[in-house]
């Protein structure tokens, strides 16, 4: 821990394709320079964050972003456990940052996951990493589950969609949360909408992360969608905007314990 101040945490929520805004959330703190000692995430939080601890840039995580589609991702499967794999994911993830273990990483981290049998939260923070974030994005029922330590593990959302017990665990005094399921209401979609807002909540309630953080930042994601990569630029906007509007909270909890 640095000398007076507290260490910083950042719990990044999961989400699908509405994670982009984690993004413009993290331009917008590194550029205030507020210190980022230490990361969890669940979903494509965890993915995220594997990238950002593994050392690449937020500016080259935006041109990533600008590229990608579904079809680098996810693969069919044998429909036994899983309509689809991320078992693609995996391997791009692996090209893109290399073969690493959790020990490996620049700034710790930990990686939010459910044990799809007994429906028990599971933090990943040892081992190899690419397999622990595939697990986290598996969505039980549509992708297939990662079998790791002799257990199934499919996505940390289930259990604690913003992980901030994770990250509390790692040493963070002052959690930064990101929710990127806040719901939005979906009149013209009547009973469906209606349900979809239902599941929203239930996810982003899961393991409590929302009332727990100590700051949490929720954009504004009306109108955008979980699945379309298409509206990135949008998300990304979204996340900073929000965060902007935090600053003044985050300064005043960071200097009020700055020991200088």
């Amino acid at each position: 821990m640095s000398k007076g101040r507290k260490l910083v945490g950042l719990a990044l929520g999961g989400g699908a394709v509405r994670g982009l805004a984690h993004l413009g959330v993290l331009t917008v703190l590194e550029r205030e320079g507020i210190p980022i000692d230490c990361v969890s995430g669940t979903s494509i939080g965890s993915l995220i964050g594997a990238a950002y601890c593994a050392g690449i840039k937020t500016q080259e995580m935006k041109e990533i972003a600008a590229r990608i589609g579904w079809r680098d991702l996810v693969g069919p499967t044998w429909p036994v456990q899983g309509f689809v794999t991320l078992a693609k994911m995996e391997r791009w993830m692996t090209a893109l940052a290399g073969d690493l273990i959790f020990d490996e990483l620049a700034t710790p981290f930990a990686v939010m996951a459910t044990d799809v049998e007994s429906g028990q939260p599971v933090v990943l923070r040892e081992g190899r990493l690419a397999p622990a974030v595939r697990a986290s994005c598996s969505v039980p029922g549509i992708m297939a589950p990662v079998k790791m330590n002799g257990r199934l593990l499919g996505d940390g959302g289930v259990t604690d969609n913003v992980p901030v017990a994770a990250v509390r665990a790692l040493g963070a005094d002052y959690v930064i949360g990101v929710d990127v399921c806040r719901p939005a209401p979906r009149r013209r979609w009547g009973p469906l909408g209606a349900g979809l807002t239902a599941l929203e909540t239930l996810v982003r309630h899961a393991g409590e992360g929302v009332r727990r953080a100590d700051c949490l930042i929720s954009p504004d994601l009306t109108g955008l969608s979980y699945v379309r990569f298409s509206r990135r630029e949008a998300l990304i906007a979204q996340g900073a905007r929000a965060t902007e509007k935090k600053l003044p909270l985050i300064w005043a909890a960071l200097s009020a314990h700055d020991g200088s």
